[in-house]
């Protein structure tokens, strides 16, 4: 298989995105699905109220008909690539009732945090008996040396937390136009030019369907955006970028390629914990990408900033990755 594969893929799922879009937009119009921003947030998002959500279909759809493609064409319907999908589709899910539920309340409270976790945990644990099937293998690598783990039966906590705290992880990051369809496209590819590297193509293929789509997405989301991702699209995206990391063998590699999700996460829990603590603040509001916002950042010079912030994590993620 060529590399122009991947490049070929990319440029379906894109497509198929930037085709669907113009036709859902006006749909989700049409249903008021429009997006609720949330009281305490920057006054400056409160325009964006009405704008319409579940854009995340859009982009499950275009990677689901994609990886049909790929499996029809290349007769390469692995167990991979099925867990991958099993993944995606799953967290798209649980997102989507999540937005559902916001929307018909007309108010940015979906499901409940007990009813989220529930729906992530049956999810990973589905994506962990698939694991067993295909043989698992329960070591992880030390990035960037050659160093080799056993964890045994602790294998499974680890599929576990990277899929949810992934995934949560992901969806804190989706709060400016633009901002996660970039840096997602970025740790994406990443994992992608990975996933080739080691000749996993099926699961390189899947992830640059991903790129594809949200590149196709982001279309339609940059600033000032048409429509957004929604809880559908990003906890599919924080899903489906810990199931790639899983089968890849390169699970703490995802830490530093998803570098921008970890910092966006680390900055609420320091948030509640400092509040809680000692009734102070550290930042002005997060996640991080809000606080810039309030220190006068334009949210254009946010976006590019943490996109770039993104693509020096993957850099240093593929060089780790390829190098060894």
């Amino acid at each position: 298989m060529e590399e122009r594969t991947l490049l070929f893929v990319l440029l379906l799922s894109f497509a198929a995105a930037v085709l669907l879009l113009p036709l859902f937009i006006p749909f989700l119009r049409r249903l008021k699905f429009g997006q609720s921003i949330r009281e305490e947030g920057p006054k400056s998002h409160h325009k964006k109220t009405g704008t319409p959500t579940m854009g995340g279909i859009v982009i499950v759809l275009a990677v689901f008909i994609t990886t049909l493609f790929i499996g029809f064409v290349f007769s390469s319907f692995s167990e991979e690539l099925w867990l991958l999908l099993l993944v995606t589709l799953g967290y798209g899910i649980v997102g989507f009732l999540d937005d559902y539920l916001k929307v018909i309340r007309k108010h940015n409270l979906g499901l409940t945090s007990k009813q989220k976790l529930v729906g992530q945990l049956v999810i990973a644990a589905l994506f962990y008996a698939g694991l067993l099937y295909i043989g698992l293998d329960t070591t992880i690598s030390i990035p960037g040396t050659t160093v080799m783990i056993e964890l045994g039966w602790f294998y499974a906590v680890l599929v576990v937390v990277m899929l949810i705290a992934g995934s949560n992880a992901v969806n804190l990051t989706d709060g400016l136009d633009g901002l996660l369809a970039g840096t997602g496209a970025i740790a994406f590819g990443a994992f992608a030019i990975l996933a080739w590297s080691v000749e996993l193509f099926d699961t390189a293929l899947f992830a640059a369907a991903i790129v594809g789509s949200v590149l196709g997405f982001l279309v339609f989301n940059a600033h000032p955006a048409k429509v957004f991702m929604g809880d559908t699209g990003s906890l599919a995206l924080g899903g489906a970028i810990a199931a790639i990391a899983i089968l890849t063998k390169m699970e703490l590699m995802l830490i530093v390629i998803g570098g921008v999700f970890v910092i966006e996460t680390l900055s609420v829990i320091i948030q509640v914990i400092s509040f809680k603590t000692t009734g102070r603040r550290v930042f002005k509001m997060s996640p991080l990408h809000h606080h810039y916002e309030l220190c006068g950042w334009s949210e254009w010079r946010v976006v590019v900033t943490f996109w770039s912030i993104g693509m020096v994590f993957a850099i240093i993620g593929v060089y780790m990755g390829v190098s060894l």
